[in-house]
């Protein structure tokens, strides 16, 4: 099993498609119905057998969750906070810009 790249709290970009987002949940491999993986066009569709990430996303319309591989991932430093309004249920802001998940046992 791989290990996750990516961590809860850390802010990434889809490598393809123009949306940003903030890890909340991390899958060590695909998790999701066969509908939705068939659905994705065959030319782009990822390996199963590698980490999903659930993001807290955003693109230029809207905010939504995002179900996302990690070979689609990037990470995204651009310092721009994310706008999902959710984001206050499962994180804290620190003073750095970073985001914190809730109840993580670090103080």
């Amino acid at each position: 099993m791989k290990k996750a790249k990516f961590q809860i709290g850390q802010v990434v970009s889809h490598r393809i498609f123009p949306f940003r987002g903030v890890i909340f949940d991390v899958d060590p491999e695909f998790d999701n119905s066969e509908e939705w993986y068939q659905a994705i066009p065959e030319d782009i569709r990822p390996s199963k057998d590698q980490p999903f990430y659930h993001l807290l996303a955003e693109n230029e319309e809207t905010e939504y969750i995002a179900y996302v591989s990690e070979q689609n991932l990037v990470p995204d430093d651009s310092g721009e906070p994310v706008r999902h309004p959710q984001i206050a249920e499962f994180f804290n802001k620190t003073a750095d810009g970073r985001y914190e998940p809730k109840n993580s046992g670090v103080h």
